[in-house]
């Protein structure tokens, strides 16, 4: 597909409307930002990125993307580019032997998806005119025209038209935005891969972080086509038309994505903090739940923070979605701690604790609010989600509280061992006289 100029616009803090802020143009690396000359001039004119400050020169593509990482969080990933291949077949009347979705361009591609994408950016074949490419449709509509996609089916050209302007978001699974007089949404839908119930889980995980404590948007489970989907309520859209720049941890910690993805929980707190952010505590919370979880796929695009230009704010969590397990093992896909430890295991992070700048009876009682909340509320959370008896008991044998998170772990108020503490160890025995034991005792082993 040819290639031409893209230009960049933005809604800046508190605005209702984009204005033209940079272009995109194209060299043999991939796609090069620079800032526009009137917009530069504003005397309300933001950077779109720490990484990316205001200024005439010319911004490189970061390592593995094409382009600036700033940008690529705009941009539609793997789900998005799907759409976008699948509406272009339909709309030309084309095979896929015919065409490869490696003849469609990223200019194709942030050109053809749409405007309601997250953050507050988006893109435009002229820099005189912004032309939203925002198309209203029902939920019903919306899923059918993933059911179609998901199942590698031809979409009907209608259906194009519909789907291709709601998917501008990035992630692999199904999903699409969705404006409606509450606001905006982004609906998750199910796929034909699935093997327990993936949107059911991640309501239901979404709950009970909330009743950890954790910041988390607003979700509802649905019935759209017969089936069950997840409306997530966008945290980047404030209301009355105004847009909040939202930066994923891989622009944050400015790695790129080269063959061996760096970064850790412990730099994203450092680089939130440096930019007047405190979210050690959280970020420990949320790694926390990950585990209790088995959250594997906690990348590091999947953590994100708000830009004003001048300071970050942790975005709330998103993205808590059980993965599949099936023994004690498991490994968090973001390390938390500076030298890479990932294992899925409380005791194992508590020992991090200095890491995230929080201390260890911090540490102690969030993972012990966390676990006693996921063991708490699991039923309640299912209940909500509307999650089948089969799979809950499945989700709870094998994701939720999996027996390897707790190997190792002693909640705060355990008895110490007689190396830790060696006095008397003073707590209530079985009969409920203290206890006269020195160290380990049988009523406290």
């Amino acid at each position: 597909m040819s290639t031409s100029d893209v230009y960049v616009w933005v809604w800046l803090p508190d605005s209702a409307e984009p204005v033209p802020c940079g272009l995109l143009r194209r060299d043999a690396d991939g796609l090069n930002f620079r800032y526009g000359n009137l917009y530069i001039q504003r005397p309300d004119a933001i950077s779109l990125a720490p990484q990316l400050p205001l200024g005439r020169e010319w911004f490189a593509p970061d390592d593995g993307i094409g382009m600036p990482s700033a940008i690529k969080d705009a941009a539609p990933d793997a789900w998005g580019q799907r759409v976008l291949w699948h509406a272009e077949l339909a709309r030309n009347a084309v095979d896929k032997e015919v065409l490869d979705p490696s003849m469609l361009s990223d200019e194709f591609y942030l050109l053809g998806s749409g405007s309601d994408r997250i953050g507050a950016i988006d893109f435009q074949a002229s820099s005189a005119r912004h032309v939203p490419r925002t198309d209203h449709a029902s939920l019903d509509d919306l899923h059918r025209a993933v059911q179609a996609i998901d199942r590698g089916e031809p979409l009907p050209e209608s259906l194009a038209v519909v789907i291709e302007h709601a998917t501008s978001v990035g992630g692999a699974r199904p999903k699409a935005t969705l404006t409606d007089g509450d606001g905006s949404w982004l609906a998750k839908f199910s796929s034909s891969s699935d093997t327990f119930d993936v949107v059911g889980a991640e309501a239901a995980s979404t709950y009970l972080a909330a009743r950890a404590g954790i910041d988390v948007p607003e979700v509802q489970v649905v019935r759209t086509c017969g089936r069950k989907a997840v409306l997530t309520r966008r945290f980047d859209r404030p209301g009355l038309g105004r847009r909040r720049i939202v930066l994923t941890a891989v622009t944050v910690l400015n790695h790129g994505l080269g063959l061996v993805p760096r970064g850790s929980y412990p730099e994203f707190v450092d680089a939130l903090t440096s930019h007047g952010a405190d979210a050690g505590g959280e970020m420990f919370s949320r790694a926390a739940f990950s585990i209790a979880i088995t959250n594997t796929d906690d990348h590091l695009r999947n953590h994100s923070a708000f830009w004003d230009g001048q300071r970050l704010a942790l975005t709330p969590a998103y993205d808590l979605s059980p993965g599949r397990r099936t023994g004690e093992t498991a490994s968090l896909a973001t390390p938390y701690t500076y030298d890479g430890q990932r294992e899925a295991n409380f005791a194992s992070l508590a020992r991090a604790a200095g890491q995230f700048g929080i201390t260890a009876s911090e540490a102690a009682t969030r993972i012990e609010t966390i676990r006693a909340t996921v063991a708490d509320h699991f039923e309640e959370a299912a209940d909500l989600a509307q999650i089948a008896r089969a799979d809950r008991e499945a989700l709870r044998a094998a994701q939720f509280l999996n027996r390897g998170t707790l190997y190792g772990w002693e909640p705060p108020g355990a008895h110490p061992s007689a190396r830790e503490t060696p006095g008397r160890c003073g707590r209530p025995t079985l009969s409920g006289a203290p206890c006269r034991r020195v160290g380990r005792c049988p009523h406290h082993p």
